[in-house]
């Protein structure tokens, strides 16, 4: 990973599955006159550029077929397991971050922003912003997006079941993570208005409308 610095012109969307990152993102993208960058986007282009010995828990899943992925194995090892959960690849989207132009403000989102990888590059305290899903909030989410993921098992509902088990599992790690490490975090509920959320999330970043040019 490049030497750990503050990216003065990041601010960070991280969270569990389901949560609204991506939407709320956009949002204030749109409304800030940021760049957005999604971390899912690049995910198929970090897999390419990952190398064995760099991404090796990346590498045991790439063998794997759908059922043992998604279904033979426990939620716990799925959990412990998955490469993005465990940080793999996280130097490339620094690498793809520190290529963008310093002057232009960008919101990087998704949830392969760990805490614990984020705050070394935190340009100050109110830079980032977790949003945590409740199980409701998650499942509703998911039937919404629809179930891709479990409809290519041989057995759908256990693999719905492992999915769901293994990102309320991963949600609770983010909650104790930022809570340790002193990072602010926002759980979101079914009852959730998505414009307070983005509210809420652009008032812990301390942004304000870009200015129109004047004519």
């Amino acid at each position: 990973m490049p030497d750990e610095m503050p990216l003065r012109n990041a601010y960070w969307i991280g969270g569990g599955s389901g949560a609204g990152k991506t939407t709320i993102a956009r949002r204030l993208a749109a409304r800030y006159g940021l760049r957005l960058y999604s971390t899912d986007d690049v995910m198929p282009d970090h897999a390419a550029r990952c190398s064995p010995d760099d991404a090796p828990f990346l590498n045991e899943f790439k063998s794997m077929g759908m059922d043992e992925r998604w279904v033979n194995r426990s939620p716990r090892e799925m959990l412990e397991t998955f490469h993005w959960f465990r940080g793999e690849g996280f130097s490339l989207i620094v690498e793809d971050l520190l290529r963008l132009p310093e002057d232009e403000g960008v919101i990087v989102e998704g949830f392969r922003l760990l805490p614990r990888l984020v705050r070394p590059l935190l340009a100050g305290p109110g830079r980032a912003v977790w949003l945590l899903p409740t199980p409701e909030f998650r499942r509703a989410a998911f039937e919404r997006r629809g179930w891709a993921i479990p409809r290519r098992t041989s057995d759908p509902g256990r693999a719905r079941y492992n999915l769901l088990e293994r990102d309320r599992m991963f949600t609770d790690r983010l909650m104790d993570e930022t809570t340790g490490l002193g990072l602010p975090a926002v759980e979101v509920g079914t009852a959730m208005d998505e414009d307070a959320l983005a509210a809420q999330v652009a008032t812990a970043f301390g942004l304000r409308p870009a200015r129109l040019p004047r004519r």
